[in-house]
């Protein structure tokens, strides 16, 4: 009996031993594991123009799509080569961590509570919260004081607001449609978020402006790969360099950011060092 439970024992510790291997083996090979298939699977966001977004024309389309097209190509000869995955705030560890997608181009806050779960590549972006309201109105956080305020589950307003200010009731959605729709709605008297994004839904919808513009630490944006994929991880700071040096970055703050925040302003948008 002793001998059967010690060989059950061990045929145990043989499977978690070659599940680990298999991990870590897929996490190594990783970059070529991308070539052989011919695509790489780059997750983003549906509904937060200028970043990530669906257009019109139902293609995905922003800042963030236009670099990881260009990835795609730099990778793999041919910018048609990515698949789009799209994310919620609260979704993109766990679309990395169960390998759904290779890259994360969502808009990703790089924090040290993340940097623990996912590995960040070099930043591409600069950005701090901002505080969006009906006629500017909330002008300071205590405006917020016995109000109700819209986030984003899973974002650095989400957690800004839960650790800093817990007196305020916070209504959390996942999209950043739902956010927005519950603002015009009235449910929340304003709404926290990346002040880029709410600079650029304030214009576009009359009515609202950014009544604070910057709040708490600037951070920066970058995008992500799974735990331990040093492999891709190397390879994605190389060609941030790459495009950063070649003039790319500008041409796609050109291309898809000027018309929301001027032509002169990518040096307070993009994070260049």
């Amino acid at each position: 009996m002793r001998k059967l439970i010690l060989s059950f024992i061990l045929v145990l510790l043989g499977i978690v031993f070659v599940g680990c291997g298999n991990n870590n083996q897929e996490n190594k090979n990783s970059l070529e594991n991308i070539k052989q298939k011919g695509v790489v699977t780059i997750g983003v966001f549906s509904d937060k123009p200028p970043f990530g977004f669906v257009n019109k024309e139902g293609k995905n389309d922003g800042f963030d799509v236009y670099i990881a097209k260009r990835i795609a190509k730099d990778l793999l000869g041919d910018e048609s080569k990515v698949k789009f995955e799209l994310v919620e705030a609260a979704s993109r560890v766990e679309f990395l961590k169960s390998s759904k997608v290779d890259i994360i181009m969502a808009n990703f806050t790089k924090t040290k509570e993340r940097e623990q779960v996912v590995d960040f590549a070099t930043p591409y972006m600069k950005v701090a919260l901002g505080v969006v309201s009906k006629d500017g109105s909330i002008q300071d956080v205590k405006d917020l004081a016995g109000k109700k305020l819209i986030v984003n589950k899973g974002t650095t307003a989400d957690f800004y607001f839960s650790k800093n200010h817990p007196e305020i009731e916070l209504l959390k959605y996942d999209q950043n449609t739902e956010a927005f729709l519950a603002l015009k709605d009235g449910r929340g008297v304003a709404l926290a978020h990346d002040n880029l994004l709410v600079y650029a839904w304030a214009k576009e919808n009359e009515g609202y402006s950014v009544g604070i513009s910057k709040l708490g630490a600037e951070d920066v944006i970058a995008p992500a790969v799974k735990k331990g994929d040093k492999e891709l991880l190397d390879w994605l700071n190389k060609e941030l360099q790459t495009l950063n040096e070649n003039g790319f970055m500008q041409e796609a703050y050109q291309k898809t950011l000027a018309p929301i925040y001027g032509e002169d302003k990518a040096s307070s948008v993009l994070f260049t060092k």
